[in-house]
């Protein structure tokens, strides 16, 4: 896939901010300092159009981009940062909460962590908070330059043995840095690849999962032990009419 034009849209506060829902959506999300804006300017050619912080957490809106006029890359904020005040914390997360649950043109969650370190638990928690709500995603670690190739192999392979009883099938994993330019095209593959699927594509199939669903869907980033229902109560708002895509 080309990106020919990659331009800011807006950053929207909460879903009812959001463009409308004509353009289907891929969105990014991981814990702070993963690298995320480094590798949506990678992925957009552009080093420049998501602004890169020292400071963790620095992403507090939901941040729009049109891609090629035909679809949109979404900044979702990091969890996990520690510099916001309390209120406006559970403010962001109920903002993404909302998104990842009631956006009906969202495709696919990137969700980004850190090859250089091992399993962390906020990583672990929000996976399987996407499991749970049938959030169809990819898994992509991320900073793959600044360790060994055997560290890296380790991390992904400890991370992935974590979560294996959780599928009947592990989602796709991919690698990616933002310096040497790792996996920029592959990431680009799976969402020209949505695209190309067509209509079917706005109504992903999430990674097969063994797990029981959720009993809430609040974005708290704890996961309960033991919560079994036979339904899933939540419902994801479906898009009515025509898609362009």
């Amino acid at each position: 896939m080309n990106i020919s034009s990659a331009i800011f849209d807006r950053s929207a506060p909460d879903l009812a901010s959001c463009p409308d829902e004509s353009l289907p959506e891929f969105a990014f999300i991981g814990r702070s300092n993963v690298g995320k804006s480094s590798l949506l300017n990678l992925l957009a050619g552009q080093r420049g159009l998501a602004r890169v912080s020292p400071t963790p957490g620095f992403t507090k809106l939901i941040n729009i981009f049109t891609m090629n006029k035909t679809w949109r890359l979404v900044d979702l904020p990091g969890f996990g940062f520690a510099q916001v005040a309390r209120a406006d914390r559970t403010l962001f997360n109920q903002a993404v909460n909302d998104y990842l649950l009631h956006r009906p043109n969202l495709c696919c969650v990137f969700a980004l962590l850190d090859s250089g370190l091992p399993p962390q638990e906020l990583d672990l928690n929000f996976v399987e908070w996407l499991v749970r709500n049938a959030v169809p995603f990819v898994l992509v670690f991320t900073k793959t330059d600044r360790g060994t190739p055997e560290a890296v192999a380790a991390n992904i392979a400890a991370f992935t043995a974590s979560i294996a009883g959780w599928f009947e099938l592990l989602p796709e994993i991919f690698q990616c840095s933002s310096t040497t330019g790792q996996g920029r095209s592959e990431l680009l593959a799976v969402i020209g690849a949505t695209l190309a699927a067509g209509p079917a594509a706005a109504e992903p199939l999430p990674p097969a999962a063994l797990l029981p669903p959720e009993i809430e869907p609040p974005f708290s980033l704890r996961v309960r032990a033991g919560n079994v229902l036979e339904k899933n109560p939540r419902a994801r708002k479906r898009f009515k009419g025509a898609r362009p895509w």
